[in-house]
């Protein structure tokens, strides 16, 4: 079936299907670490590319390649490959397009051990890095250089929620023949596909909404073109990133609840974000469904829909801050988003704090900073969650 003409959900569901011959409605777990061959000629076919077929899990897996159309389905995209964690599909990434004397330019609040791999390994082997506020697109055409290899940016960005408009990043990078690579995980692809507004790759960390329950890491890359796909697989089978069947199981069944559970988290999401707006211990809250955000319109444009992450300032900075933290009850205290659980965590001293603080100044992640990941409860419950935290204060 062509799922190019169907609608989200039925990809969600159908899309990476396997017909095998016991006729199993859901794909099974090839848990395999290597494939027979029907006979000498046909595994050196295999080797040569002549032929499709799977050699080593390491290589490729039916289970990991359901998954990776499925993927591949739901961005829009030509193909995917699936990586064993979100950063090992960053370094993939990295190190497919950047070699000694390169230079990529990225979003100063992309996700911190993304920017932390670049200021220390990738720097140790020559390949230096700008980091921009790319919600401006001229501060991005400003730090192109004659070797820049590649344009990577995060929208919305973690945790500061800053949206960069892709159509326009896309349109300066591809005027300097740069290709542009998107992380995606906030939006996930029920809201936002950016391959649709020009950029060449997406990137997942499956771990969060894709997945969407907390129970395994996962990494896609996911192409416009069958070249790059190439490419970047080779590097993932070379470097041993490759995502266990197991794993893969897991994300594509979760996989086929994904709209259910981000537009619920989303409703509730905006519920809280407005609540919290008006509540007098709160400094500011950003969150892209607020009229308030400066770049409203902007997600209006781009995404449909203003996802399920926020973050907000509590008046009376980290210790308040903590404060409300150490007391709620149903929001977990943890790192990770997406999924169905509600999570609270504080960047500044937890997923960011490997940046100098220079680094998270420019990135504006301050002292007060609280992340939000909404999840699936009664958004009257978390609500009061929060309100008996704040009374706490």
């Amino acid at each position: 079936m062509d799922y190019k003409k169907t609608g989200f959900d039925t990809k969600a569901v159908h899309a990476g299907d396997i017909h095998e011959p016991f006729g199993a409605v859901v794909t099974p777990i090839y848990q395999t670490s290597t494939f027979a061959f029907r006979d000498a000629d046909h595994g050196a076919r295999l080797f040569a590319g002549e032929e499709e077929g799977y050699i080593y899990t390491r290589i490729g897996n039916p289970t990991i390649r359901s998954l990776e159309d499925k993927l591949a389905a739901l961005e829009n995209g030509t193909g995917a490959v699936a990586f064993g964690s979100g950063m090992g599909a960053v370094s993939a990434l990295f190190a497919t397009f950047l070699g000694q004397g390169d230079h990529i330019i990225s979003t100063s609040a992309v996700y911190g051990p993304s920017r932390g791999i670049l200021e220390t390994y990738f720097r140790n082997f020559g390949v230096a890095s700008t980091f921009v506020d790319t919600s401006d697109p001229f501060a991005v055409e400003k730090a192109i250089q004659n070797n820049t290899k590649l344009i990577y940016i995060e929208t919305p960005t973690n945790p500061t929620i800053v949206l960069t408009d892709i159509e326009q990043v896309a349109a300066i990078a591809h005027q300097y023949d740069i290709p542009v690579a998107v992380d995606n995980t906030f939006s996930s692809p029920v809201l936002q596909n950016p391959l649709d507004l020009g950029a060449d790759i997406v990137l997942h960390s499956l771990t969060k909404f894709i997945n969407g329950h907390a129970d395994i890491v996962g990494g896609a890359l996911i192409t416009k073109d069958e070249e790059t796909l190439k490419k970047l697989r080779k590097t993932m089978a070379y470097f041993g990133a490759n995502m266990d069947p197991h794993q893969a199981y897991m994300v594509y069944r979760g996989a086929k609840t994904l709209s259910l559970r981000v537009l619920k988290a989303q409703e509730n999401a905006m519920k809280i974000a407005e609540w919290l707006e008006k509540h007098p211990k709160i400094q500011w809250v950003k969150y892209p469904g607020l009229p308030s955000h400066p770049q409203h319109e902007l997600a209006k444009r781009q995404m449909r829909g203003p996802g399920s992450m926020m973050s907000f300032g509590v008046k009376g900075g980290l210790e308040a801050g903590k404060k409300l933290m150490n007391s709620v009850e149903l929001a977990k205290l943890a790192v990770s988003l997406g999924g169905v659980e509600t999570l609270i965590q504080h960047p500044a001293s937890m997923t960011h704090a490997g940046l100098s603080p220079q680094a998270r100044q420019q990135a504006g992640i301050t002292d007060e900073l609280i992340r939000f990941s909404v999840g699936i409860e009664d958004a009257e419950d978390l609500i009061a969650d929060l309100e008996q935290a704040l009374d706490k204060i």
